[in-house]
């Protein structure tokens, strides 16, 4: 269920930002969709209006599954602290022998 849900989450992001991306920002900066070609698939009201609406629909769906990904994976892990667990400890090192000296 829940990478069903994340996954439903990757697509609306994708599609959120694309829809966001192709608005006519207020300074005509990145108005993607707004080009002289595409003036004659709809007008420049009703490209607005469709995007407008197709961006609150996203935004919503965004919302409402955040909020359920956040609620289902709520009592999944335990609070964990860093502080909680013995630190490692690393084998200490071998220290190198030392050549015999020969007696007389």
């Amino acid at each position: 269920m829940n990478s069903i849900l994340l996954i439903i989450h990757l697509l609306v992001t994708l599609s959120l930002i694309v829809v966001v991306l192709l608005q006519r920002s207020e300074g005509g900066g990145l108005g993607i969709g707004s080009s002289g070609g595409m003036g004659s698939f709809m007008g420049g009201r009703g490209t607005a209006n469709l995007l407008t609406r197709t961006t609150a629909i996203l935004g919503a769906m965004f919302f409402a599954l955040s909020l359920a990904l956040a609620l289902l994976n709520q009592g999944t892990h335990q609070p964990r602290s860093l502080l909680d667990s013995p630190a490692p400890t690393a084998p200490a090192p071998a220290l190198p022998s030392l050549p015999s000296v020969p007696t007389n």
